[in-house]
């Protein structure tokens, strides 16, 4: 491979981004790719902060999970990046009415090799001040899909419990390798 092939993981709140992104990464290292892991850049900023950010803040955010996902791209054979850009920009049109974000954060999902859209059939789960509440899952989900066509990206439906929703994540990862190689 000559540059890392990058994976990122959208979907609405509480959908298992993020422990998908664990169990992806570990399942791929399991088989022996060197891969890092993103974590998602507003999660931490919520919780360092105490707060959920402000408008003004979204577009430091959006660039700093860009900048993660290129400097774990510089390492690692695979990345797995538990979110891109794209859903901070979804959030700020969602929560602020403000769309100035899609137009950078499409053109660097087109960057990625895959894209994995997480589906909304786990139960709904409180997480503090970083989820507003179920009925804003499908809206959120419209609003990707929305702005993945508009980017022109494709992306892999990922749905399932447990193991069985990372086994569809890796299959897709495997599927997207095997058409890279």
């Amino acid at each position: 491979m000559s540059r890392a092939f990058v994976v990122t993981l959208l979907g609405a709140e509480s959908t298992g981004k993020s422990t998908l992104a664990v169990d992806l990464g570990a399942a791929l290292a399991a088989r022996g790719a060197r891969v890092a892991t993103v974590p998602e850049v507003l999660r931490e900023f919520c919780d360092r902060e105490g707060r959920t950010p402000r408008r003004d803040e979204q577009p430091g955010i959006a660039a700093a999970q860009a900048r993660r996902i290129a400097d774990a791209a510089a390492g690692a054979e695979i990345v797995v990046a538990d979110t891109s850009g794209l859903m901070v920009a979804v959030y700020s049109d969602l929560v602020f009415g403000d769309t100035s974000l899609y137009a950078a954060a499409e053109a660097e999902q087109r960057g990625y090799d895959l894209t994995l859209l997480a589906a909304l059939d786990l139960p709904w789960q409180a997480d503090g001040f970083m989820r507003d509440g179920a009925h804003v899952r499908e809206p959120v989900d419209r609003k990707i899909r929305a702005a993945l066509a508009r980017a022109g990206v494709a992306f892999e439906p990922v749905a399932g419990r447990g193991r069985a929703r990372r086994d569809a994540a890796l299959a897709a990862v495997e599927r997207a390798l095997a058409a890279r190689a």
